[in-house]
């Protein structure tokens, strides 16, 4: 049965499938996303990559459809089609013009429930991946970031690297990836996302006719605290730069809080008027790149701060983040600087929300997730209902817990140990 709401429309077919919709009828296009209740969290020792794998693989279509005819045919409409995948879950998309959507939607359709799995294209797509990592390992922030997720959740699910390791996709062969598949992937962990020049009964319509004979049940996931460490993992390499990444736990992404720590941290670090942004780059110019960040999962979350520099700068650099923390947590933020990050989110949020994309990328990962579906006036309410009270509040519930580190450069051992202690 659909369920309307002020800004979307939900309807769950008997296979435990969801279709959501929301309109935008002054477009043309429409986006789809296809997004699967499974991710890197997910994976056994030895599936450690199988869920980005996977994502690469179903393109390589079914009995049905080769990965040329897929290609061919997404290029024929004018269409955009990729897939992503996180931690927490993967999403096959497509964005194209309304007259177009059964044509996508068959393809993505064929993709998820009848993948060929090919031995002689699992063993092209594998060295695909190893490119991607590869190229991942080339780029020192990347692995900053790598060294620092890897740190900030040792032990825990969240750990592991999206993209798995060398080891674990060459020792990933048919029956791994076909077994995982067919133990996360189905209608019961599934929801078909739309947004844009869309009808919700014709999208639930085709939706019925081309995943009707898909089955399969909700999946379940291990959702645990983490317990964190101090620590610094390094990477020694001879570069120009250290890249470093420093920080800690902080909300899961249902707490009421996260509008507040989203205020906190545009404010941190997260513009090009940000303190962090002024005091490291235009007062001192020790970096280009310097910018905070949140992240948030179903149980935890984290934040940190990323900086590039070259290694007689990084003490300086790290310095000073650590005093624009401690300011916060002793003062606060000022009125202008609350205001002027409220007017920052307001307009980011009202700019991706023309975009159907955007829409769809919202609408699917918060019915996956099974997070509110807050429509742009109620987000909006939520960022004006901010104040200095409650950003200094979540300032001391984040910023006061213990710190890792995940750097890359030119290093002695121990070097930045002092500063995660």
């Amino acid at each position: 049965m659909a369920s309307p709401k002020s800004h979307y429309e939900l309807t769950t077919l008997p296979s435990g499938l969801r279709v959501i919709t929301e309109a935008m009828p002054w477009v043309r296009s429409i986006a789809v996303g296809c997004w699967i209740d499974t991710g890197a969290r997910d994976e056994e020792l030895k599936e450690a990559g199988a869920s980005h794998f996977l994502e690469h693989l179903l393109f390589k279509g079914s009995d049905r459809y080769s990965a040329r005819m897929i290609a061919e045919t997404f290029d024929a409409i004018g269409a955009e089609s990729n897939a992503f995948t996180s931690k927490d879950n993967t999403c096959f998309w497509a964005r194209l013009l309304d007259s177009d959507l059964r044509v996508g939607l068959d393809l993505l359709a064929e993709m998820l429930q009848r993948p060929a799995f090919r031995p002689n294209e699992i063993d092209t797509e594998r060295q695909v991946v190893i490119e991607e990592i590869n190229m991942n390992d080339d780029d020192p922030s990347d692995v900053a970031f790598e060294e620092f997720t890897q740190a900030l959740f040792a032990g825990h699910p969240l750990e592991g690297p999206v993209l798995g390791t060398r080891e674990s996709i060459h020792a990933m062969g048919r029956d791994d990836l076909h077994g995982y598949w067919q133990r996360r992937y189905g209608a019961g962990s599934t929801v078909v996302a739309m947004a844009g020049s869309v009808s919700h009964q014709e999208a639930v319509g085709m939706v019925e006719e081309l995943f009707g004979e898909w089955q399969g049940s909700p999946v379940d996931h291990l959702f645990r605290a983490p317990t964190l460490e101090p620590m610094v993992r390094s990477v020694g390499r001879e570069t120009e730069q250290v890249n470093f990444v420093i920080g800690g736990l902080a909300l899961d992404r249902k707490d009421d809080r996260r509008f507040s720590f989203d205020v906190l941290n545009h404010i941190l670090g997260g513009g090009m008027s940000s303190r962090l942004f002024l005091k490291i780059r235009e007062e001192r110019g020790l970096a280009y790149s310097v910018y905070s960040f949140r992240m948030a999962h179903a149980e935890t979350g984290g934040w940190g701060v990323y900086v590039g520099t070259i290694p007689d700068q990084a003490d300086t650099c790290l310095q000073l983040i650590q005093d624009e923390i401690e300011l916060v947590l002793a003062e606060g933020i000022s009125e202008e600087e609350l205001e002027r990050a409220k007017g920052s989110l307001r307009g980011g949020l009202a700019l991706s929300m023309e975009d159907p994309n955007s829409r769809m990328v919202r609408l699917g990962r918060d019915e996956i997730n099974g997070g509110p579906h807050l429509s742009i006036d109620e987000r909006i309410a939520r960022i004006e209902a901010v104040t200095l009270d409650s950003v200094k509040e979540v300032a001391e519930a984040v910023y006061t817990g213990p710190r890792v580190m995940g750097v890359v450069g030119p290093l002695e051992p121990g070097e930045f140990d002092r500063w995660v202690k």
